[in-house]
Parts: C-alpha cells; sequence; structure tokens
C-alpha cells in the first residue's frame, strides 16, 4: 500500500507539472505575441492616425480614420443581420427542440461554423455583390452576419441551458405560456451570458480578412452609406503590410495595434458582465 501511495503521488505530481508547464507556454506565446505587437504598433500610433484619411504614396502622414469607422459599421450590419437568427435559433433549442430536428440544426451549425472565411465570402460575393455590381458595406457585414450566426446559436444554447429549470416550471405553474415563461424568466436569467456570447462573436469576426476582400474590398476615402465599397481595418492592414513602402508598413503595425485593443476591450468587456452574473447568482 506504501508503495502505491507513492506511485499515486508521483504520477499525479507529474501529471500536475505537466499541465502547469503547457497552460505556461500557451499564456507565454500569448504575452510574446501581445508584447512585440504592443511595440511595434505603439511606436507609430498618434492622434492624426486615428483622425486622419491615408495619404497617397509617397506622401508622409495620414491614418486610417476610414478604416476604423468602416469595421464599426461592418459590425453594425452584422449584428444586425447574424445577432437575431442566432438568438432565436438558440432559444428554439434550449426551450422547444425536439430531439431529430434539433441534431439537424445543431450538426449543420457546427458545421458552418467550420466554414473556412474564404467560402464564406465568395458565397455572398455570389448571391450579393454579383447581382448589386459592385462591393459594398451591406455585403462585407452580410458576410461577417453569417459567420457569426452559429457562435451565438451555440452560445445562446449553452446560457440557457443553464438556467434552473425550476424557474419555468414556476413560471408555467402560474398560468403563463411556455413561450411568455421562456421570454420573461429564462432569457432575463441568461441575458448576461447571451450578452457575452454576442460581444465574443462579434470579437471573432472583427478580425477577418478574407470574406472583405469579396464584399466590401477597400476604400480609401469615406463612404457614407450602406452601397459603396469601405475600408476596414483588417483590409487596411492586409495591404500596408505587404507593400514595399515603408510607411505603409509602420502604419500596418500601428492599425494591428489599435484593432488588438479593440479586439480586447470586447473580451475583456464580456468577461466582467460574465462575472458579474456569476457574482449576482451566488448572491
Amino acid at each position: 500500500m506504501r508503495y502505491r501511495s507513492i506511485w499515486r503521488k508521483t504520477v499525479n505530481a507529474l501529471m500536475l507539472g505537466t499541465t502547469g508547464l503547457c497552460a505556461l507556454v500557451t499564456v507565454s506565446v500569448l504575452i510574446l505575441i501581445l508584447a512585440y505587437l504592443a511595440v511595434k504598433g505603439w511606436r507609430y500610433l498618434s492622434w492624426s492616425f486615428l483622425t486622419q484619411l491615408p495619404k497617397p504614396v509617397g506622401e508622409a502622414g495620414g491614418g486610417m480614420a476610414n478604416a476604423i469607422v468602416g469595421s464599426g459599421k461592418l459590425l453594425l450590419v452584422a449584428a444586425v443581420a447574424g445577432v437575431p437568427v442566432g438568438l432565436m435559433a438558440g432559444i428554439y433549442l434550449a426551450e422547444f427542440g425536439g430531439k431529430t430536428f434539433s441534431f439537424m440544426v445543431r450538426y449543420t451549425t457546427d458545421l458552418l461554423n467550420g466554414v473556412p472565411s474564404i467560402v464564406m465570402g465568395i458565397f455572398i460575393y455570389t448571391i450579393v455583390v454579383l447581382p448589386m455590381g459592385h462591393f459594398s458595406a451591406l455585403a462585407g457585414g452580410l458576410a461577417l452576419g453569417v459567420m457569426l450566426i452559429p457562435i451565438v446559436v451555440r452560445s445562446t444554447e449553452e446560457f440557457l441551458r443553464a438556467v434552473p429549470g425550476t424557474l419555468l416550471e414556476g413560471a408555467l405553474a402560474l398560468g403563463a405560456s411556455r413561450w411568455r415563461g421562456v421570454a420573461t424568466v429564462v432569457i432575463p436569467a441568461a441575458f448576461r451570458g447571451i450578452a457575452t456570447g454576442v460581444l465574443l462573436s462579434l470579437a471573432r469576426v472583427a478580425g477577418e480578412t478574407a470574406p472583405l476582400l469579396f464584399t466590401s474590398f477597400s476604400n480609401r476615402y469615406w463612404s457614407p452609406g450602406w452601397s459603396q465599397p469601405i475600408a476596414s481595418l483588417p483590409v487596411m492592414i492586409y495591404t500596408y503590410a505587404i507593400s514595399p513602402y515603408k510607411s505603409w508598413r509602420q502604419q500596418a503595425w500601428a492599425a494591428g495595434f489599435v484593432l488588438l485593443a479593440l479586439v480586447l476591450l470586447v473580451n475583456i468587456g464580456a468577461h466582467v458582465i460574465l462575472s458579474r452574473r456569476h457574482s449576482v447568482q451566488r448572491g
């Protein structure tokens, strides 16, 4: 028995050390990437970069204000197009779905989540850009919206399933219909988690480049409305990073830093919302 106890403790210490080492390597790689991008991007970041339009080749200065605004417009279209569909599908799977049809929906959702982004861009290019005859912010937003649907579906379903069933049973016992109970009891109880999933899905698609090359393309000027090509941070980063001009490559680092900072802020906000939800439940 003594040798078995020593063996178990040795194996436990070995596995604990291995998992800790793997976690340290993962965190170290992430910190290295963040630090390198921050060092390279911060030095070229300025107020003019955030507020001015790109300058022509050969002129110093300029910025990516149009790309920052353009990314915001694309994410707005994506949220309007994809979030309601994802929310309703997630609510159906969690509260109203059966077995066979729900399994098919979940399987299809997982497949959609695994579709390469460039394929999504070609699809939207075929059904939106070609009939319209030109690139547009609407097409780019729709491409991102389709990409975030499966993320919203799965996160909404998981957070709704985490709500205790006794809450819905209490609403039904008081005479409410199932749909009314879900809408007035279950969904408010899971609202913080659902909002977290939506924010994380927007952060997930904010850095996509391939679908935007086929849909919104780019624009070196302001793009009013929704039916014109529009600049975005990922596409501008790609264009500037592969250019032969040193000033453009420097601005690509700055744009990468801005995009990373925005994504980190969204992720931090989502985790704050989720942590507040857990603290309220414990209280």
